[in-house]
């Protein structure tokens, strides 16, 4: 339906008015603003629409109708049927037009010659999102929300949604969480945006950030104001002695259930010591509970929110378990936190109402933990084809980080040239993530590969590392 095209009767040749209705309908076809097969108003509609007479538009449409442009017939809607010649020059609006016709095709998800393989560590299976369930739970939630429930979310988000969110938390991660210390985010980006401001509005000026870390977080703290500490990481997760090499740092993010590069959880000895240090310079830590969800061969540890929940902030999102097409995030701030986070004073970005209760629909239901149990699953099994595909094209690679989340760490040799395989594997189609990308100071790193294997197919994936296998060994 093309109901709300516009025609500019303006803009065109001056003379008698359903010529120039004509033209400007001419005009919308031709330029690719009303593509073939697309339905046009009734003429009563666009002649209330235009402030014109319905012989007008009638008129109109009978020349175009001449002309080849459109068709109609009795009880049917009046359609475009012209498209252009093979060799046609298209206008400028054509052009883009059909440009973006070209990409909804292409994020519709066909395949297309060019297609390749997704091994960056970013995106989740975008593939298993749960449509029927969350179709259900949007349904449920208009139906029976009262009608101030759809009005503009209030800050900190609907104290529905809080509610579940903290018992969910409390259950499955160990927290210490309370409605009315949750704050619902459009994500963990956002949600590290709000501390960083509540942060700068109590006098801190900078943040410490693993290095390598995550460059969204990265971004969400700089542009709160505050100046980056890149703090060192190793195999055991943030090096926490390094703090003190920083006199007034007060404030420092951390992924403690799994460090975003290496993939390990923070030691258990670095744990207490990340909270004695943030009590003795009366400090904030403020945890990333990136990919939690997703371990496969022991359980995540706690956060550490749940043993020091003065200290510690909480952040988190749906974005890996459900996509970010959810955007839905929380934090779970410690209680002096939580009205500098929730910002009455700032514009409130938050999730849409209808989509923060049909979340608690679908985590009251139980569809969430089942989606959740099935993701997971599905996440092992291609982990294990992964490994086992490394093992045969990669024999005597060593791999880290493939106890938990969608991506591993392939390590390579020393003097490897690691910017030469990541252009060689674009232009072979394999998208990969740059470890050296993710570091916020350069500083020296094992050569190695983030493979992430969220959003490819199982069948895929042995095909994707023989050609992998077959860049590395060339520049290796």
């Amino acid at each position: 339906m093309a109901w709300e095209t516009l025609l500019d009767l303006s803009a065109t040749r001056p003379g008698p008015l359903h010529m120039r209705l004509a033209a400007a309908i001419r005009a919308a076809i031709r330029d690719g603003r009303l593509p073939v097969g697309a339905a046009l108003p009734p003429s009563r509609m666009l002649a209330a629409d235009l402030g014109v007479s319905r012989w007008t538009v009638t008129e109109a449409y009978s020349q175009l109708s001449t002309e080849g442009y459109l068709t109609g017939k009795t009880g049917s809607a009046t359609r475009v049927t012209w498209s252009p010649r093979p060799g046609d020059e298209p206008s400028a609006a054509g052009r883009t037009a059909r440009g973006l016709q070209a990409q909804t095709a292409r994020n519709s998800g066909r395949p297309s010659a060019a297609a390749g393989f997704d091994l960056s560590s970013y995106r989740p299976d975008l593939r298993a999102f749960p449509r029927r369930q969350w179709v259900q739970a949007i349904r449920a939630a208009a139906e029976t929300a009262p009608f101030d429930r759809l009005s503009y979310s209030e800050p900190g988000g609907l104290p529905e949604l809080r509610a579940v969110l903290a018992e969910h938390l409390n259950r499955s991660r160990g927290a210490a969480a309370e409605p009315a210390t949750t704050c619902v985010v459009m994500g963990a980006g956002q949600g590290l945006s709000r501390l960083c401001r509540a942060l700068l509005a109590d006098g801190h000026t900078a943040i410490g950030m693993e290095n390598p870390g995550s460059p969204r977080l990265w971004q969400a703290a700089q542009e709160a104001g505050l100046k980056l500490v890149p703090l060192p990481v190793d195999h055991d997760g943030l090096v926490v002695g390094a703090l003190d090499r920083h006199p007034g740092l007060r404030a420092v993010c951390v992924g403690a259930a799994r460090q975003i590069a290496f993939g390990c959880p923070l030691a258990p000895h670095r744990r207490p010591a990340l909270v004695d240090w943030a009590q003795r310079v009366d400090g904030l830590v403020v945890e990333d509970d990136y990919h939690s969800e997703f371990s496969y061969d022991r359980p995540a540890p706690p956060v550490l929110q749940g043993t020091a929940s003065d200290r510690v902030a909480l952040l988190g999102s749906m974005s890996q378990v459900l996509g970010p097409t959810v955007g839905i995030g929380w934090v779970i701030a410690p209680r002096r936190w939580v009205q500098a986070v929730r910002a009455e004073h700032e514009i409130q970005l938050l999730p849409p109402a209808l989509n923060q209760l049909a979340l608690v629909q679908l985590m009251q239901s139980g569809a969430y933990d089942r989606h959740l149990r099935a993701s997971r699953q599905r996440y092992r099994v291609r982990r294990n084809v992964l490994l086992d595909a490394l093992r045969r094209h990669l024999p005597g690679y060593r791999v880290r980080g493939a106890e938990a989340g969608v991506q591993l760490l392939l390590e390579l040799p020393p003097g490897t040239d690691v910017t030469a395989i990541l252009r060689a594997a674009a232009r072979r189609g394999i998208e990969l993530c740059n470890l050296y990308e993710m570091q916020l100071q350069p500083e020296p790193l094992d050569p190695g590969l983030l493979v992430g294997y969220g959003n490819i197919k199982d069948t895929a994936i042995d095909g994707a590392v023989a050609a992998l296998a077959e860049v590395i060994r060339e520049f290796g």
